[in-house]
């Protein structure tokens, strides 16, 4: 699978700990930046990763601040992408399942690195259920946001 990470300052540290680990399960990992823990803006990182996985060129998107929340915001305002802050495995495996998340989110303060593996993993290895018999209502669900999309672009 081909991941985009990115991260500001504060998500640095787990960033790369989180390609490192990507990268180990065998996935091509391309990082965004930022590269070092001096003061940047999240959405000059959040957007292009959101923007390049919408566009087709990355299967999914990962995302990390200190605490999720910036960057989640920053990738959900591209159309195409479906970004979601989690901090268990519960809640990354559902965003996978039921909203096809193509971007996960995560605060490097507020998540271990145990932690995060175990979030990423959970998400990566989930499938989306809209495309399943008995789907139906994800795929009804998704259509909506999907139609908010289209009238952004």
């Amino acid at each position: 699978m081909r991941i985009a990470v990115g991260s500001d300052h504060a998500g640095v540290g787990l960033k790369a700990e989180v390609v490192s680990f990507l990268k180990e399960w065998g996935h091509e990992v391309e990082d965004f930046g930022t590269h070092d823990t001096r003061s940047v803006d999240f959405p000059d990182y959040a957007i292009p990763v959101a923007r390049a996985v919408a566009a087709g060129q990355f299967d999914r998107g990962v995302l990390v601040c200190s605490n999720g929340v910036g960057v989640s915001i920053a990738a959900n305002k591209v159309a195409g992408a479906r970004a979601a802050l989690c901090g268990d495995t519960f809640s990354s495996r559902r965003a996978r399942e039921h909203t096809k998340a193509n971007v996960l989110c995560l605060g490097e303060l507020v998540t271990g690195k145990g932690l995060a593996r175990d979030v990423v993993e959970a998400w990566l290895t989930a499938e989306y259920l809209g495309e399943k018999p008995g789907g139906e209502k994800y795929a009804r669900r998704l259509a909506k946001i999907d139609a908010l999309d289209e009238d952004r672009r």
